[in-house]
């Protein structure tokens, strides 16, 4: 799928309803499309802006007293047999907005939340650069090389940590965009199993580490000194958990 097929159907993609072929296709070209990256957070902000601003009108109170007035006076007018019948269309009609209102209400329960969405986003990310075979844009075991890497491609210095001597070696590090920006990805290994560390500014304060799985992934997330952390990975919880405390000791 090219370029422009991508453009075309990031609408579908943000709403989520692409088949899984598509939904493969736009995310490993999102990985390495700038361009597409942009026009999806356009999408997201003009979405979000819709929602806060879009005007609402409501009817005035002197406007549904008038109505209430005008079917009890033709109620009391009809024939029985019609106002029977006004009656069960009045009835029928809140009926049909009771089951519209209740839809309503469960696509709105249904949608994910906002961090339902960033946790579908890490998995992704981590899946995409499986795939694709782009753990890193830099390589290196050397704390001192990655770090460095960073400057001037982000807003903020992402701290690097050596892990070696606990068995979780530094492999490299690389961008990626999550949340409607930029973030920094350290890439660590247990064996075979990288693991994928995201980290971005936290401006809400710290939080307690929480942890989920998805897809088989298993992810931990915290915030503390400013940062949010987020690291996934397909290792069992027990080394997952050793090696995010491993690193939260260094913090």
């Amino acid at each position: 799928m090219d370029h422009q097929n991508i453009i075309a159907i990031l609408p579908a993609y943000l709403d989520q309803e692409l088949g899984i072929p598509d939904l493969i296709a736009v995310e490993q070209h999102l990985g390495g499309c700038p361009s597409c990256q942009s026009e999806l957070s356009e999408l997201r902000d003009a979405r979000a802006q819709l929602k806060k601003h879009v005007p609402y009108f409501k009817a005035s109170g002197q406007l549904a007293r008038c109505i209430a007035t005008k079917i009890e006076k033709e109620d009391s007018h009809a024939p029985r047999s019609k106002a029977w019948h006004l009656n069960w269309m009045n009835a029928g009609a809140v009926m049909a907005t009771v089951l519209a209102l209740a839809w309503s209400g469960a696509l709105f329960i249904a949608q994910p939340s906002a961090r339902e969405k960033l946790m579908q986003e890490v998995v992704s990310s981590h899946v995409r650069s499986l795939q694709v075979d782009h753990l890193s844009d830099v390589v290196s075991s050397d704390r001192h090389t990655v770090k460095p890497w960073f400057n001037g491609k982000l807003d903020f210095s992402p701290p690097v940590f050596d892990l070696s001597s606990s068995g979780f070696p530094l492999t490299g590090g690389r961008l990626d965009y999550l949340d409607n920006r930029t973030v920094a990805v350290l890439i660590y290994r247990r064996n075979l199993h990288p693991i994928n560390l995201y980290i971005w500014p936290n401006m809400h304060g710290d939080a307690a580490q929480n942890e989920f799985e998805r897809q088989g992934y298993h992810l931990i997330r915290w915030s503390v000194g400013g940062m949010e952390y987020w690291a996934v990975s397909d290792l069992a919880t027990s080394e997952l958990e050793s090696f995010v405390s491993t690193l939260r000791s260094q913090v």
